[in-house]
């Protein structure tokens, strides 16, 4: 149980969070390459965003949950920095100079960081996939480990339209239509 909830009630809504989050996410980082703010998009998707931090750091309340740090928690610890840097750049910078970009970078971070988690968790527990998952790893831990190559395939891919879309986000997000 965690706050009340089983585990896959909790897991279900964990889930439906982080797809606001990455669908936003989307939303917003299209938008600041046009130089467009977004302000409610921008919104949601930073509340969606700490909201699947901290529901992700709440699993460990299971008591089926290994209290470690582990690769998951890894995640979330660098996805609260990096959401942390760009709610002051956007909230208290307000975007002046140097935190214009950084906010920009830190939006892209957040949202690929959630793009990572849901491709791991994809390849943790979808049989299509990953032949190698069962029904038992299909509702927590511990979860069918990933299929290597292809996992890492997929990540690298990912990793690397991210890396152009945060340069070109960073470069093409200026003062225009919307922006204070």
């Amino acid at each position: 149980m965690i706050i009340g909830l089983s585990v896959p009630a909790f897991t279900v809504i964990h889930v439906v969070i982080t797809l606001i989050a990455i669908v936003s996410g989307f939303v917003v980082v299209f938008g600041m390459i046009g130089s467009h703010r977004l302000p409610k998009t921008t919104s949601l998707f930073w509340t969606m965003t700490v909201l699947t931090t901290v529901t992700g750091f709440m699993f460990f309340l299971s008591p089926t949950q290994v209290k470690a740090l582990t690769p998951a928690a890894a995640t979330g610890i660098v996805a609260t920095v990096f959401f942390v840097l760009g709610l002051i750049a956007l909230y208290l910078k307000h975007l002046y100079g140097a935190w214009r970009w950084i906010y920009a970078v830190t939006a892209t971070i957040s949202l690929y960081l959630n793009v990572f988690v849901l491709i791991t968790q994809s390849f943790g527990k979808l049989s299509v996939l990953n032949p190698a998952v069962t029904l038992t790893s299909m509702v927590g831990p511990p979860f069918g480990q990933p299929t290597d190559f292809h996992f890492a395939i997929v990540q690298g891919v990912t990793l690397l339209i991210f890396v152009m879309l945060g340069i070109v986000t960073a470069w093409k997000f200026r003062r225009g239509p919307g922006l204070a």
